[in-house]
């Protein structure tokens, strides 16, 4: 059975200044093959006005299915078929996985999965859109996006970070409404929050790949400018903070092998979180996976 055409791999990325490192923008493959061809593709960047790398990662959705996990956290109530932690039978296909948006009482959208809204959707909220074949749009809720019988799964999360392949009005604007951050050493509710803190956001190109980008120190603006550089025509900002942000690909050592922390690999290697993370049933956090579409 013939599996499905790989989308075209990515050119490499054009660093933001001619002083950036060797390897900058050049994708690397990561993760397990899927029928043979490598699905995601992983570079990093230091964004503009930056001295730290960003992590990105490309996705192939012809050869990858997402699929919404959800938490007791985010978005709360339950119980839920896909949540934490990953089992077996979802383990012999994972390629690759990374975080949800904030909790839903900051997330100034809703939240719809297994055949009921958790929490209202809301027309104009950046919304992430899983197809029931696994398939993904992003954009706008009501112009972009809306609800169709296809739709099994929409995650919203703020406004647009990025439209008509440019960071939004909005991306440029106060850096205070895309999230309470951090301090520059503290989390603690005395400290101060940070413009350029850990932020991480999801985009998709024109033929359809997802684009994944995170880091340790950015801002709403150069997070849509990571996005944009990579290809995406439109993107939003997940979740932010030490803590939450999380990319991890899976790469057992045979081809039907599970999944496991053992052979899982983060994208940037400072990120708190690793790829035991979702593999542990106290994760209480919504997440997407990608795994390998079957042969058709």
């Amino acid at each position: 059975i013939a599996p499905a055409s790989p989308l075209p791999v990515p050119k490499a990325l054009a660093p933001f200044t001619s002083r950036a490192a060797a390897g900058s923008g050049v994708w690397r493959a990561a993760g397990r093959r899927v029928h043979g061809y490598p699905a995601i593709y992983e570079t990093r960047l230091v964004p503009p006005g930056s001295t730290q790398s960003a992590g990105i990662a490309w996705m192939d959705t012809h050869l990858l299915s997402a699929r919404l996990y959800s938490g007791s956290l985010s978005p709360g109530g339950g119980p839920y078929r896909y949540t934490a932690p990953i089992e077996p039978a979802q383990a012999a296909s994972l390629v690759a996985a990374f975080n949800g948006g904030f909790k839903m009482h900051d997330a100034e959208g809703g939240y719809y999965t297994e055949g009921r809204a958790i929490d209202p959707l809301r027309r104009g909220a950046a919304s992430m859109v899983i197809y029931a074949n696994g398939s993904v749009a992003i954009g706008a809720w009501g112009r972009d996006v809306s609800m169709t019988r296809r739709v099994v799964a929409v995650r919203q999360n703020l406004v647009p970070l990025v439209a008509s392949s440019q960071p939004t009005r909005a991306a440029a604007g106060n850096w205070r409404a895309w999230g309470a951050t951090c301090g520059a050493t503290s989390c603690a509710a005395s400290v101060p929050g940070i413009k350029r803190q850990w932020r991480s956001g999801l985009g998709i190109t024109a033929d359809g790949a997802l684009i994944y980008a995170y880091g340790p120190a950015l801002s709403p603006l150069q997070l849509a400018r990571l996005l944009v550089r990579a290809g995406a025509v439109r993107g939003m900002q997940l979740d932010i903070n030490p803590n939450w942000p999380i990319f991890v690909t899976y790469d057992p050592p045979s081809a039907g092998g599970l999944a496991a922390p053992s052979n899982g690999r983060k994208l940037l290697a400072s990120t708190v979180q690793d790829p035991a993370t979702l593999f542990k049933p106290g994760w209480a956090r919504d997440f997407v996976t990608m795994s390998a579409r079957p042969a058709r």
